[in-house]
């Protein structure tokens, strides 16, 4: 989880790789509808996205022995209605700077979310609370050492 230009698809794909569990992209689960909003630089409401959040619960649902999804999960209930779905999931907030964020996204020509709203996404962002089962990563070093901090922790999960 994490707003746009974290990594998400990036260290989601990577992770999962690593962990040899299904792979998905959240983004392409978005109806053409949303797509076209957030092209046009208006960010979504909750009604735009309560179906794409359902698509992707039920799809994590659906891989009881894991999988990685990569999913902003801006919010608190919007992760709420996720675990809805999926009791078991956990959270990885991949976390940075704007400036980190925005240097990304600047480098990443033709997604359709645009860097204009990157100010939202951080005004809609609500951390990991507490009682949430996940942990919080910084992005700004390289993939394969976020991987590596997120397989050292859950290695160590098992082992306690």
């Amino acid at each position: 989880m994490g707003v746009s230009g974290s990594g998400k698809s990036t260290i989601g794909a990577a992770l999962a790789q690593r962990l040899r569990v299904p792979f998905a992209d959240a983004d392409d689960f978005h109806p053409a509808a949303n797509i076209a909003k957030m092209s046009a630089g208006h960010p979504l409401n909750d009604a735009d996205r309560g179906p794409w959040l359902d698509a992707v619960g039920e799809w994590l649902a659906a891989h009881p022995d894991g999988a990685v999804m990569s999913c902003s999960a801006l919010r608190r209930d919007y992760r709420d209605r996720l675990r809805h779905h999926a009791s078991r999931v956990e959270f990885i907030h991949l976390a940075g700077s704007r400036e980190v964020i925005a240097a990304r996204m600047a480098g990443r020509p033709g997604h359709f979310m645009p860097a204009s709203l990157l100010d939202s996404q951080f005004a809609t962002l609500e951390p990991l609370a507490a009682d949430e089962a996940g942990v919080t990563i910084d992005i700004d070093q390289s993939v394969d050492d976020v991987v590596q901090q997120y397989v050292d922790q859950l290695t160590e999960e098992q082992h306690s």
